[in-house]
């Protein structure tokens, strides 16, 4: 069940579950997410990612990161991601366990 309202295409953390959103959820209703697969994520800016790296989901910035702290592994990197300002789009295969 939804917490807040969630756009198609989201990453969606529930525990320590995390999968991205395969429609719109409205607040306070269920949907779907898918667990595994290779999806188009917001990420950290002025972070540079290389291929296999690891990566997390921050649930405060909805974002994915190689940061550690605080947040939850959820796959790795498939493609490497320029370090610029403008570089915030990561390509992330979910690891499917939690």
């Amino acid at each position: 069940t939804a917490e807040a309202d969630i756009a198609s295409g989201a990453g969606v953390l529930i525990g320590s579950i995390f999968g991205v959103a395969t429609g719109p959820i409205a607040n306070g209703a269920e949907g779907v997410i898918n667990l595994t697969g290779v999806y188009d994520l917001p990420k950290t800016a002025s972070q540079a990612w290389t291929v296999g790296a690891k990566v997390y989901w921050d649930n405060t910035a909805k974002e994915a990161t190689k940061t550690t702290t605080s947040n939850t592994l959820i796959g790795v990197a498939v493609v490497a991601v320029a370090g610029g300002a403008g570089d915030t789009i990561g390509r992330v295969r979910l690891n499917g366990a939690f």
